[in-house]
């Protein structure tokens, strides 16, 4: 007779070391489990999950406790219909094809030059914090066309929204700092604002100032919860899959050779640390009908808690799931960083993460850059650092040890 294992508890110390064991226990035993610490139902399997994302049925309105508070005011992802459609267009543009390419890379390349810069012959540097957890949120800071002297204080809002979003055992203090981090960074935009209505820039804040479809423009409130959204999401994702990737390739040696000696391998890389270790641990729906899933049927009304990092290495879905293989034949590069992509680490269908390419564009931009710099580079302590979090789940330090090369970094997606 066999023994069923204990369901397992997500807001427990052990899950917060490593939340593998328990996702292949939910995945085999609790595909939906209603979860009391929580009080949403967990979905741990790839098809659940993708449904979810996908199925209009599933709404985002769990948002307006989950992100608004935060961000103050309404935000792209709670949108639906034709409100989301419209809202969508007017960000959409600055975040892919030429637009990204021709105005925003060059801002990109610098700050990751600049970044390096500060460490390139010291020998030994932690590359969470002296580059992922700076990178990405310094870039959104020079898109916005922001003083450059504030980016200690987009990070801190930043860390602190973050925490919010995060805060999956509702800390009180951590909610108050969520709340205020969103006030101070609304309060700083007003009059920025103002003044880009007035004499517009070449910037991604001017754009989100003069954008207009179908007759909407966006408002200040709507452009102040855009960039508080954008530094949490944009800078959370960027962050922590940087890191993780680093860390994963100085696991797994023979790829990163590969990945050195082929650079377009960089975005193959990227996409199987978004399957393997997602930065976003999990997202939360609400259906407005009941749904029969794997295990049960969810009722209306219900918080559903996805959990992308279960999903993700579904042995349903995935051959050797719990493998860093970025060789893969089941994760298709080429549509990785699209809503058809084969994992779920940026949801899927019409909520698919808007900063996707942008992700992508830095990751490839920071990795080059970083090879390009340091020939030689390998975990300074000996000891392959591990990944914290439950919500959001990277590596909080990666310190390694560096070989600075001869001559000028080479452009970003050059051989």
């Amino acid at each position: 007779m066999t023994t069923l294992p204990q369901p397992p508890d997500i807001l427990s110390p052990g899950f917060a070391a490593d939340p593998y064991p328990a996702y292949r226990v939910l995945r085999e035993h609790y595909p939906l489990f209603h979860d009391k610490g929580t009080d949403s139902y967990l979905l741990s399997r790839y098809d659940d999950v993708a449904r979810a994302f996908r199925d209009p049925v599933f709404t985002t309105d769990n948002y307006a406790w989950q992100l608004e508070p935060a961000h103050g005011g309404r935000t792209l992802p709670q949108m639906s219909g034709r409100e989301h459609a419209v809202r969508r267009a007017l960000v959409a543009p600055a975040f892919r094809g030429r637009e990204l390419r021709e105005k925003f890379l060059p801002v990109i390349e610098r700050n990751a030059r600049e970044l390096i810069d500060a460490f390139r012959d010291a020998g030994e540097a932690d590359l969470v914090e002296q580059f992922a957890t700076r990178f990405p949120v310094n870039v959104i800071v020079d898109m916005l066309g922001l003083d450059r002297a504030d980016h200690d204080r987009f990070h801190g809002w930043y860390a602190s929204v973050v925490g919010f979003l995060s805060n999956l055992a509702q800390d009180p203090r951590v909610a108050a700092a969520g709340r205020r981090a969103g006030e101070e960074l609304a309060a700083y935009l007003r009059p920025v604002l103002t003044a880009r209505r007035a004499a517009p820039g070449d910037d991604l804040l001017s754009a989100l100032c003069t954008a207009e479809v179908e007759g909407t423009r966006m408002t200040d409130q709507d452009i102040t919860s855009f960039v508080s959204l954008l530094l949490a999401a944009g800078g959370e994702t960027t962050d922590k899959a940087l890191a993780a990737l680093f860390r994963n390739l100085l696991a797994h040696p023979a790829q990163f050779a590969a990945v050195r000696a082929d650079r377009s391998l960089v975005p193959a890389a990227f996409a199987e640390t978004l399957r393997y270790t997602p930065p976003v641990q999990m997202i939360m729906r609400r259906p407005d009908a009941d749904v029969a899933l794997s295990g049960g049927t969810v009722p209306a009304g219900a918080t559903v808690t996805c959990l992308i990092g279960s999903a993700n290495r579904d042995e349903r879905r995935y051959a050797r799931p719990d493998a860093f293989d970025l060789f893969r034949p089941d994760l298709t590069t080429a549509t990785a960083f699209s809503a058809a992509a084969d994992h779920v680490a940026f949801a899927l269908g019409r909520h698919f993460c808007v900063g996707a390419l942008l992700a992508k564009t830095e990751v490839e931009v920071g990795v080059d850059q970083l090879l390009d710099a340091f020939p030689a580079m390998d975990v300074a302590d000996g000891a392959m650092p591990a990944d914290e979090g439950v919500f959001t789940r990277g590596p909080a330090r990666l310190r390694v040890r560096l070989t600075p090369g001869r001559g000028a970094a080479r452009p970003a997606g050059t051989a």
